[in-house]
């Protein structure tokens, strides 16, 4: 019987029947090596996630985002709608002042002394400009200004600075066709004087708010300068105004023009002759003052040195007043026309009445001397003056009393202030006749101790060529008065003022003080003065004196008066020497002007030379 071999375990022999072995003995698990790459592993498996729950997620998600934008909405337009649009408006919602034109200031014919041009302001965006230096290359040549200054002033992150002010509207257009993002312009005006340095220091000037800072500009602000207005309006993100926007505006007031009484003509040959003289003499400064006695307009008031009152920051500080105004000065032997005016008004002595002038004179305990050294004279009133003798002054003056005298002077408008509202204008000094010395009487007589300005010491002669009567001077024409004679107050009446007029006219003869003013054609008066020059710091004289000669024409009905001073000539000379061809000069010119026709000269005109009127050991002219 056959027997069944027992089933092999796999792995125990070998299907070919070869013969087996013994099985060798498992190995045991080896440690994985971490010496090369780790072992691949098998993949994962993704498992998909569910399509209706990841839909819900986004539909939430995007439910939650609409409600926020919702809530946005609502919040924006329904409950801060109105104060976001407002605040929106106020933002791009622009008030800017417009200026008011100032008025303009012109001379007795209308033409403009000062005006008020159109001018533009260059503006910028810093943030709007992309190459800063590149603007400032194409701005400079039209500014005139310093590329490098004007790349600083491009460069930043302000949204608004200015480039250049004052610009003129051409420059303005030229900057518009470079089309340079970025550059702006506000309108403005800028203040200019056509005529220079002809009346600036009348005129003035303004500053750089475009406000007075002198002379008429300044004393007149209240009705040059206007009133300003303004303008609102919505502008777009480039600076435009937006055209279909709301806007509201406040228009300007102009300002009011003023005429002056000054004559641009006969003002511009004034300050020529001035300076030529000032400079000829070696003199700090000098004053000319030109009248109209009958109406009181002031047709020239000159000084040198002057300035551009288009650039009055070139000039020294002194130089922009007006010192026929401001500086006071003893008149000196001028002043001797008002006490020749009172002692004849008051019948002290008449114009033949013969004085004896000592050498010298003695009153209360001081010796007062004539500009010259000289013996006995024996002389009338009328060569007195002439000759300008201080001693024959105080002896005519004596024979009217003190107070009379010291009333005269206060009529004349000695010590009181002109009434031109001028700035810094002085008023001079008369002390009160109550604190008289026994001195003061002597010394007023002849034209010390007491000060007036240039305009005031002109008036004196203004008043003596309209027939006694004073009238207001002005710088401003009335426009209802014109150049009409106008009333004032009787001084001295027409008899005394005629017989001093004649007085004068022996002055510019030959023999007088000063034939150097004299005008071929013309009967002219007028008197020498030549004064000391008193130092503050000390209160005595410092050794120099003021020249000066103010006078008159036509004698018989005079139409102008000259006022001519030169102050601090570099070497002492006598007021006629230095101011009588300044006189001549000025006066001939503005009669010409004025179209005064030429008179031919009375008989003994230059009585003063006559010698059967005046007798004397040693004739010598006065100051």
């Amino acid at each position: 019987m056959s027997t069944t071999a027992p089933p092999r375990r796999p792995g125990t022999g070998s299907a070919s029947g070869r013969s087996s072995r013994s099985a060798p003995a498992p190995e045991r698990a080896r440690r994985p090596s971490f010496r090369g790459a780790p072992p691949p592993r098998p993949p994962r498996t993704i498992r998909l996630g569910n399509p209706r729950r990841r839909a819900g997620v986004l539909l939430i998600v995007a439910a939650l985002v609409l409600l926020a934008f919702a809530v946005r909405l609502v919040d924006l337009q329904g409950l801060r709608g109105d104060q976001l649009a407002a605040a929106a408006v106020d933002q791009r919602t622009v008030t800017v002042q417009v200026l008011a034109d100032r008025g303009q200031i012109t001379d007795t014919k209308g033409i403009p002394l000062a005006q008020t041009l159109e001018a533009r302001n260059i503006t910028a965006d810093q943030t709007l400009i992309d190459d800063p230096r590149a603007a400032a290359e194409a701005l400079a040549p039209i500014l005139a200004a310093d590329p490098d200054i004007l790349a600083e002033r491009l460069t930043g992150d302000r949204r608004f600075v200015y480039v250049a002010k004052g610009q003129s509207p051409q420059a303005w257009r030229q900057i518009e066709e470079l089309g340079l993002v970025g550059i702006f312009s506000e309108r403005t005006t800028k203040r200019v004087y056509p005529a220079g340095n002809v009346a600036a220091n009348v005129v003035g000037f303004v500053g750089a708010e475009g406000t007075g800072m002198a002379g008429v500009e300044y004393a007149r602000e209240d009705i040059l300068a206007g009133v300003d207005g303004w303008r609102t309006y919505e502008r777009a993100s480039g600076g435009a105004a937006i055209p279909t926007a709301e806007t509201s505006a406040q228009e300007p007031v102009p300002g009011t023009d003023i005429q002056l009484t000054i004559d641009r003509d006969i003002q511009y040959v004034a300050q020529r002759v001035l300076s030529e003289a000032v400079e000829r003499f070696g003199a700090e400064s000098g004053s000319v003052v030109v009248m109209d006695p009958r109406t009181g307009h002031i047709l020239a008031l000159a000084t040198a040195p002057t300035f551009d009152a288009n650039a009055p920051g070139d000039a020294a500080p002194e130089d922009l007043g007006n010192r026929a105004l401001t500086d006071a000065f003893e008149p000196g032997s001028t002043a001797k026309v008002m006490t020749m005016a009172a002692v004849l008004e008051e019948k002290g002595a008449k114009r033949d009445t013969v004085f004896s002038i000592p050498p010298v004179l003695e009153r209360a305990g001081k010796i007062f001397h004539d500009a010259s050294e000289h013996g006995g004279y024996e002389w009338d009133l009328e060569t007195i003056l002439a000759r300008s003798s201080n001693i024959g002054t105080i002896l005519a003056a004596e024979t009217i009393p003190q107070e009379k005298f010291y009333d005269y002077l206060r009529r004349f408008g000695i010590g009181a202030p002109t009434g031109l509202g001028f700035p810094g204008e002085t008023a001079g000094y008369l002390p009160p006749i109550e604190e008289w010395s026994g001195t003061t009487f002597p010394t007023l007589t002849f034209g010390q101790g007491f000060s007036v300005n240039a305009v005031q010491a002109a008036s004196v002669f203004a008043t003596i060529a309209n027939d006694g009567v004073r009238v207001p001077v002005s710088l401003v024409k009335n426009p209802d008065v014109g150049d009409s004679p106008v009333d004032g107050d009787r001084v001295v009446s027409a008899d005394t003022a005629r017989t001093i007029r004649e007085m004068l006219e022996n002055v510019v003869a030959d023999g007088g003080t000063a034939p150097m003013a004299g005008i071929p054609g013309y009967r002219v008066g007028g008197k020498t003065g030549t004064a000391q020059v008193i130092n503050l710091d000390c209160g005595c004289y410092d050794g120099s004196t003021i020249g000066s000669f103010i006078g008159m024409a036509p004698i018989e009905q005079p139409e102008l008066v000259v006022g001519v001073t030169i102050v601090k000539p570099a070497a002492e000379q006598m007021g006629g020497e230095v101011a009588g061809p300044v006189f001549r000069e000025v006066m001939t010119y503005a009669l010409q002007a004025r179209k005064v026709a030429p008179i031919t000269p009375a008989p003994g005109a230059a009585r003063a030379n006559d010698p059967a009127r005046a007798t004397s050991v040693d004739a010598r002219p006065g100051r």
